[in-house]
């Protein structure tokens, strides 16, 4: 995973889950009760109506919470029949976020009055306030909903439209009979600002909005629609990359994003599949039967990523694939990086069958070879043959290193049939890793000198097996589920073990169903064994633990003690499970849909951009509507 893959990663760390709808209404009520409380006063003549606590609490509900409870229920069906998508939830979580700003931006205003004494300051910020929601509504609406503004100014607007049309109300009671509630403006400040209001004596409440309309509603409107087309056009300049370089909206990828974190919606796929192109993989079995002919064991290899994050396309690949397969299943990572994600998670479905059609076409051989190692500079590689065919494990460790590019790992099952190998099963350790430090980490790139140390040592490693005698052998699993979960950097699978024994040595193979293992921790297990005669880690690759954090490696939670121990309790179970097999090894191709060539990198590099230009441009749009907010609010005022 490159450094802005991980920063696109690390964002779903402050994305959530939006909370029960009650729970938002509750703090809404609360805080319009805490505000009223405070601040409500009812003025005639200097003497206070409303003197007691209760009354003004229920005021402070009644102007302030009451928009927002209208909000939260009227913006969800809106926003259904004109083709949206926002919760109850979510739509209460954003009334009161909009009470929060009108509230803040009150009291704020009446600090400014109190330190200055500017006449009117206080309504004014109302009105901004109420603009400054719609625009902030606007802006999310958009993001979660609609693309096109106009259809999500309607949902948008509830909150301002009913809070403002309270407030004039209330305001014409000012007028009319100088009684009348005045949120938190205090005695003698019921003074209206524009010279609409000094036209005289008005005798009825439609006389009274009328001029309102003319005054503050108007300059309402006009902030509104400034506000609005400031969000417009911070929309329209940080998705414009994405349309010209991909031709797709960069606010459906982060749409999606945020809907799969918080709702663990399906929509991202959608957005992924659009992108996707058309790939063919091979698909690659190992099988282990008892003498019964009941399959016992089975490594199963798509040559795919399980990416990119949580359950979205493949990236719960490896269970989906255990769950599916009789036996104990071992799910490995196989030499593929992050462009060859599966787009939707129905391509598993596909990649499933295959599996199960490539299982009913193994050749089972009763022989085995002793596992061989070999070593070509950085990479290292661990092999045993069955039959014709051969498995074959690469790491880098104690070398820190990701993904192994899809055409290196084609290029090095080459070099292994060549050496007179009928299938071969690549697959990547994934064992050692120090997360993003650095930029471009680890990865088995074309034309690297690790990729030719691969190739050398898959030829090394299969020459080896080939001139090896075979016999017969036993094979032994064991599994835990472990106490760790996703938090700790631990999939479903947990930690599987099967023990082969060929003659007098047996070989341990270590399946953790993780992203990977922090630095030393796999040489340290190697070390320290003492059970069996050779022993290989391999890690899933599942990322299904990337919804947690974009690094969340094996070992980084999980003390090292406590999984070394884990780990020699499982060989043990296996050993003793050992009992005589026959083994074989087939594989299919299939067809794909992928997120394709560099694909990941682009989204990736696409999302940063935005969200870092889009600070920057964000503190220059809200310069420049408040500065023409200040120029329209001068120019009503005179």
């Amino acid at each position: 995973m490159t450094t802005s893959q991980s920063n696109l990663s690390d964002l779903s760390r402050f994305v959530f889950k939006s909370p029960n709808w009650q729970i938002s209404v509750f703090f809404s009520l609360a805080l319009a009760a805490v505000v009223g409380a405070s601040a409500f006063q009812s003025m005639e003549g200097g003497t206070t109506i409303f003197s007691s606590i209760i009354d003004n609490m229920i005021l402070g509900v009644f102007f302030i919470g009451f928009p927002t409870l209208l909000a939260s229920f009227f913006t969800p069906p809106i926003d259904r029949i004109l083709g949206g998508k926002i919760t109850y939830n979510r739509s209460s979580l954003l009334a009161l976020v909009c009470e929060i700003i009108v509230v803040v931006c009150l009291l704020f205003s009446k600090v400014v009055d109190l330190l200055f004494n500017i006449e009117g300051i206080v309504y004014v910020v109302l009105i901004a306030s109420l603009a400054i929601i719609f625009a902030f509504r606007l802006a999310i609406v958009m993001a979660i909903s609609h693309k096109n503004p106009f259809i999500a100014s309607i949902p948008a607007s509830i909150q301002t439209v009913t809070a403002a049309a309270i407030y004039a109300v209330a305001q014409s009671q000012v007028v009319k009979n100088g009684v009348g509630p005045n949120l938190l403006i205090g005695p003698g400040s019921g003074k209206l600002y524009f010279q609409s209001y000094a036209m005289g004596p008005k005798n009825s409440i439609t006389e009274i909005i009328s001029v309102g309309i003319q005054g503050e509603l108007l300059l309402l409107v006009g902030m509104s629609i400034i506000y609005a087309l400031g969000v417009w056009g911070l929309i329209v300049i940080i998705d414009r990359p994405w349309r010209k370089t991909l031709g797709v909206s960069g606010f459906d990828f982060i749409r999606g994003f945020i809907d799969y974190i918080a709702e663990d919606s399906r929509g991202l796929e959608n957005f992924f599949e659009s992108i996707g192109e058309s790939a063919v993989v091979p698909v690659t079995v190992m099988s282990y039967a008892d003498l019964r002919g009941k399959q016992k064991a089975c490594f199963s290899l798509p040559m795919l990523h399980p990416g990119p994050m949580g359950t979205i396309g493949g990236g719960n690949l490896p269970e989906s694939l255990a769950r599916d397969t009789e036996g104990m299943a071992f799910t490995p990572h196989a030499t593929a990086g992050h462009d060859f994600n599966l787009t939707t998670a129905r391509e598993v479905d596909s990649i499933i069958s295959v599996v199960k059609r490539a299982i009913e076409d193994v050749e089972l051989y009763e022989t085995a070879t002793r596992s061989v190692r070999s070593r070509v500079g950085e990479a290292e590689i661990v092999g045993q043959m069955f039959g014709d065919s051969a498995m074959l494990i690469v790491t880098y460790s104690p070398g820190c290193a990701d993904d192994i590019d899809y055409a290196v790992g084609l290029s090095a099952m080459a070099e292994a049939r060549g050496q007179g190998l009928r299938n071969v099963m690549l697959i990547d350790a994934h064992n050692c890793n120090n997360g993003t430090r650095g930029g471009e980490i680890g990865h088995i790139t074309p034309g690297s000198q690790r990729s030719f140390d691969l190739f050398e040592a898959a030829k090394e490693v299969s020459k080896k097996l080939v001139q090896e005698g075979q016999n017969s052998f036993e094979l032994g699993v064991a599994w835990d589920e472990t106490k760790w979960g996703l938090e700790e950097g631990m999939g479903p699978l947990g930690i599987r073990v099967a023990v082969i024994k060929v003659g007098d040595q047996e070989t341990a193979y270590v399946q953790v169903d993780g992203n990977n293992m922090d630095p030393g921790l796999r040489d340290r297990i190697v070390e320290e064994n003492e059970l069996v005669d050779e022993i290989e880690i391999i890690t899933t690759d599942t990322h299904i633990v990337n919804t947690i954090d974009a690094v969340n490696q094996v070992g980084q939670r999980i003390p090292h003690n406590e999984l070394i121990g884990k780990i020699q309790e499982l060989i043990k179970e296996a050993k003793e499970d050992c009992e005589s097999v026959v083994a074989g090894m087939s594989s299919r191709k299939t067809t794909v849909t992928v997120f394709g060539n560099d694909m990941t990198e682009t989204l990736a590099s696409h999302a940063n951009a935005m969200i870092s230009m889009g600070g920057a441009l964000t503190a220059a749009m809200i310069i420049a509507t408040i500065s023409m907010s200040i120029l329209l609010f001068l120019f009503a005022a005179a």
